[in-house]
């Protein structure tokens, strides 16, 4: 690991956002910005601002965005906002809001 960056409490579920890390594990930190580029999802946009400050600070360290990949990317869940929702005869049905929580770090090609 050279470098890492993670975003917290992003208002997408957590399965939302695997979908599209399944896709960026093990790619080069150019191929991963070309991928998110063209997909059309709410999560795209977090994950593409969490990747962009992995790669700051991988230049801060002095390092080129092209001798880095992404060398672990993980989506754990985060708190779950509770809300009621009317229903029918006076009832009230729960609905959660999920959050997640990402982690992306950065390591050199061998």
């Amino acid at each position: 690991m050279i470098v890492k960056a993670q975003g917290k409490f992003l208002r997408v579920s957590p399965s939302k956002i695997r979908r599209i890390i399944d896709l960026l594990r093990g790619e080069s930190v150019l191929a991963a910005q070309a991928i998110l580029l063209n997909l059309n999802t709410k999560s795209r946009e977090y994950l593409k601002k969490i990747l962009d400050s992995a790669i700051a600070n991988a230049k801060v360290k002095g390092f080129r965005p092209e001798q880095l990949y992404i060398s672990r990317i993980i989506c754990d869940g985060g708190p779950i906002w509770k809300r009621y929702k009317a229903a029918a005869f006076g009832r009230a049905t729960l609905i959660r809001r999920r959050t997640s929580h990402v982690k992306i770090e950065l390591d050199l090609r061998k």
